[in-house]
């Protein structure tokens, strides 16, 4: 039996119209640290996202390198990041940042004015290129949100250079850092410093990467 003409025509027009009406799928680039690196292997936050969102309107597309700080992250950004031509970048550093004042013989963290100026030039840097940025402070060293050691208290003020920062540039904030440290005074009354969301007080076990996952969807552009 043989199509005419027309019947072709209506199909090609009933196609094109179905394709027009599809939702433009958005890229979105996670840029962080080793939280982020493992948070795009099976099972973490961001292969999790990739399970829960509708992939017809979102790209996850994962760029952590552990051991990064701010520094590292301004030093690849252009390969690792906008290479990808994303519409919206999440940048989610900080740990190291504090962590490496204390932690490893041999390293430091990041002077605080250095993590803004940081913070600020890849906002300029990626918003330059035409993508949105959204920032996330970063989330917990030791499962305490409010104990006095020094590493959490300077961690504390990191994360309120984040959201300071976020409010200068107007740059939407995703506030992981207020949010871990509810979820924690719930559901860790003995204090524990790891255990509940993190294996070892930093890096998320498989509740700690849902947390995230749930977390990062809602501030999903």
């Amino acid at each position: 039996m043989s199509i005419s003409p027309l019947f072709s025509f209506a199909l090609f027009v009933l196609l094109v119209g179905v394709f027009a009406c599809q939702p433009e799928k958005k890229r979105i680039v996670f840029f962080g640290d080793s939280i982020t690196q493992a948070g795009n292997e099976p099972g973490g936050y961001i292969d999790l996202m990739r399970q829960q969102v509708d992939t017809t309107r979102y790209e996850l597309i994962g760029a952590g390198i552990s051991g990064n700080k701010v520094p590292d992250l301004q030093g690849r950004v252009q390969e690792d990041v906008l290479s990808y031509n994303p519409d919206a970048v999440i940048i989610y550093i900080g740990i190291n940042d504090v962590w490496h004042f204390y932690k490893f013989e041999g390293t430091t963290g990041t002077e605080k004015p250095v993590y803004e100026a940081g913070l600020k030039d890849l906002i300029q840097t990626i918003t330059a290129a035409g993508s949105e940025v959204i920032l996330a402070t970063p989330t917990v060293i030791g499962e305490d949100p409010d104990s006095p050691d020094e590493t959490n208290q300077r961690l504390l003020e990191y994360a309120e250079v984040v959201r300071q920062v976020a409010n200068e540039t107007n740059t939407p904030l995703c506030d992981l850092r207020t949010n871990i440290s509810e979820y924690l005074r719930e559901n860790n009354p003995s204090k524990q410093y790891d255990g509940i969301l993190t294996g070892d007080g930093v890096h998320m076990n498989e509740t700690g990467n849902q947390f995230l996952a749930d977390q990062l969807k809602a501030c999903l552009p």
